[in-house]
């Protein structure tokens, strides 16, 4: 019997059906479409068996299995190592073609290639395309063609770009499904991958505050932000929709999703800051690396109201605020002397919106190691932060049931571990 010749989208970090680059341009194709998503074995292995973010991806797989049913065809949803996956996809299809939507992250760009050169050897025609960022790898560059290491001047040469192609082309996949192959049958389960649901649930995004993005961003009892980070590591939404409907609505708004493609743009360039610091003048310096303050710092037992309501949130819901974010980050590098990467992998574990450039990103700022990082002197004061931000303790007391006026004692002074930051960092920064 022969074997049917499809092409294939591959989907990965672009859970959606409508405004995909990809899955456009495979539908554009000269064979049937078979759309595609894979378990890689080798990431779900380091997960908990009730991850929240297994889930939500398989939620989404559900959602968009039903809606191409609608159009009878479906998703193909495969579990194993990644190259056992495609070797038998070989042998069931006559693949002609592969579409998929670029990855940035060190292991995708591993994998990609692997597979690339797997495809390739056996004939196959690979197509990637940009699709989760405005602009990727080295489209905003200096004169000089290097890349930014600096925001601010990066933020100004992207939005001067995108203003010359706004609003950004939008992509009309729906009206090519009747090039979907029809593929029958049910998806997996998400137990037969291992797995199990999850109490905790990425929440729905909401953009109804944020023409007062500004105002609102920084105090966490308010509950006004968009939780679209989820949305956006997922690709559950468009971030072509997204900024050329930020670009009207609110600049602040715009900017955290600049800042994103910045982080982006840092990991590509220098893959190295994944785990070790962007300035190396900083690897001298000695930390504490304290396991029982880590644990306390992880539980939410520290003693400082601000950032034990963080770390609860964290831990019971995959959130965290951002505001709170700075502040914890800040405690961990700063007051106990603990490196940023034991912070960037507890919250590797436990964020919802977990994506590698922008938690390394955002640690390294914190820490002071990073590109355009805050300067390591700046070492924030949780109990003014806690005063500035979240006044009347609302946000503290929805985290920490317990607290009163007599809460806690804090595990360590905020002057004399200020000075003792300071001066660790003098001593250790390499000359």
């Amino acid at each position: 019997m022969s074997k049917a010749a499809v092409s294939i989208f591959w989907f990965r970090r672009d859970l959606r059906l409508e405004d995909n680059v990809g899955l456009y341009q495979a539908l554009q194709s000269d064979y049937p479409v078979l759309p595609i998503f894979i378990f890689d074995e080798s990431i779900l292995s380091k997960l908990p068996k009730n991850d929240a973010r297994v889930g939500f991806i398989y939620e989404n797989l559900q959602q968009m299995h039903a809606q191409l049913q609608q159009h009878s065809s479906g998703l193909c949803v495969c579990h194993g190592a990644i190259t056992n996956v495609w070797e038998s996809l070989l042998e069931e299809f006559d693949v002609k073609e592969v579409f998929y939507n670029k990855d940035y992250e060190p292991y995708a760009l591993q994998r990609d290639a692997q597979i690339t050169t797997l495809l390739q050897g056996r004939g196959v025609s690979v197509s990637p395309f940009k699709d989760q960022v405005i602009f990727e790898e080295k489209e905003i560059v200096k004169a000089d063609g290097l890349p930014y290491t600096v925001y601010t001047p990066f933020k100004n040469k992207w939005l001067e770009k995108y203003k010359t192609l706004a609003p950004v082309q939008e992509w009309d996949t729906a009206a090519h499904f009747s090039k979907l192959y029809p593929h029958q049958g049910e998806i997996l389960t998400l137990s037969a991958i291992g797995f199990e649901p999850s109490p905790i649930k990425v929440k729905p995004h909401n953009l109804k505050f944020i023409a007062n993005y500004h105002d609102t961003r920084d105090f966490p009892a308010m509950d006004k932000t968009s939780y679209l980070s989820p949305h956006l590591r997922f690709g559950t939404v468009s971030v072509r929709k997204l900024v050329n409907w930020a670009f009207h609505k609110n600049d602040v708004f715009l900017s955290e999703l600049i800042w994103r493609e910045f982080f982006m743009q840092i990991l590509f360039s220098f893959p190295k800051v994944a785990n070790k610091n962007f300035k190396s003048a900083y690897d001298g310096i000695q930390w504490r690396n304290n396991e029982d303050d880590f644990k306390r710092w992880c539980e939410g037992k520290t003693g400082y109201p601000m950032v034990d309501a963080g770390m609860r949130q964290l831990n019971e819901t995959g959130y965290m605020h951002n505001r709170v974010r700075m502040v914890v980050a800040s405690f961990l590098c700063k007051h106990l002397l603990i490196e940023w990467q034991w912070g960037e992998a507890y919250f590797a574990q436990k964020l919802l919106d977990y994506d590698m450039s922008a938690n390394v990103g955002n640690w390294q700022w914190a820490a002071g190691t990073g590109c355009d990082a805050a300067p390591y002197f700046r070492v924030f004061n949780p109990d003014i932060q806690q005063k500035k931000f979240d006044e009347k303790g609302a946000y503290i007391r929805t985290w920490i049931k317990e607290f009163n006026l007599g809460y806690g004692k804090p595990m360590v002074e905020h002057a004399m571990a200020r000075d003792r930051a300071i001066a660790t960092y003098k001593a250790g920064i390499l000359k």
